[in-house]
């Protein structure tokens, strides 16, 4: 694949995910296999791109008034060191792309709404399921090299712990902070430093300015 082309992929893969409040580390990690980069050096880059497309969807969603800390910070604070944790194991071929597929497809389905809008008024999560659920989430975020957003989306809405808005900008802080963990867990963050890298950043900024905003501001919940 061409290197302006695989750019400009990255950049609307992040597009897309930025307006539901996701970092698209899925999408950039199925990129970076297509074009035939190694597990771990896909990881980390996909985790890097992650921190910057969703600190802008949560910038975004936040100064629009969609965060709920309460929301937030029983799920962060067991996954944050089980995505850590996750970063430095490894998992066989097959089942890592099989997990991969999954969190493609529930990205796909959380774009489209099929999650619904979840609660309009938000509930609180009982503190032992909410741990529960984030220490899971942030061991298979860990090893497979996403932020978790996508796994975190479907439980708020379907549990109804928070509505669509809400839940798009709890899903970025929560990438945010899980990305970082695993960036920290990683071996392979100074082999990916690389002007390559910064190019495809770049790319994923424009595309999550513009999806964060037209999320976060424009659309309709949905």
């Amino acid at each position: 694949m061409d290197g302006t082309v695989l750019m400009l992929l990255i950049g609307l893969v992040a597009f897309a995910y930025a307006m539901v409040g996701h970092g698209g580390a899925s999408g950039y990690l199925a990129l970076l296999a297509i074009v035939g980069m190694s597990v771990p050096m896909a990881k980390s880059s996909a985790l890097i791109i992650n921190l910057f497309v969703s600190g802008i969807s949560f910038a975004q969603y936040a100064r629009a008034g969609h965060f709920r800390w309460r929301v937030f910070w029983p799920f962060a604070l067991a996954s944050v060191p089980m995505a850590w944790l996750g970063a430095g194991i490894d998992i066989e071929p097959l089942l890592y792309k099989r997990i991969l597929a999954v969190c493609l497809l529930l990205a796909v389905l959380r774009m489209f709404g099929f999650f619904g809008k979840g609660g309009e008024a938000e509930r609180a999560a009982p503190l032992p399921l909410a741990l529960m659920i984030g220490a899971v989430l942030g061991l298979v975020s860990g090893m497979i090299g996403i932020g978790g957003g996508i796994l975190l989306s479907p439980v708020l809405l379907l549990l109804r712990y928070a509505d669509t808005k809400v839940t798009a900008c709890t899903s970025a802080l929560f990438i945010l902070v899980n990305s970082a963990a695993g960036l920290a867990g990683t071996s392979e963050l100074g082999a990916v430093l690389t002007p390559t890298l910064a190019a495809w950043v770049a790319a994923a900024l424009i595309g999550g300015l513009a999806g964060a905003y037209i999320g976060a501001i424009m659309l309709q919940p949905v």
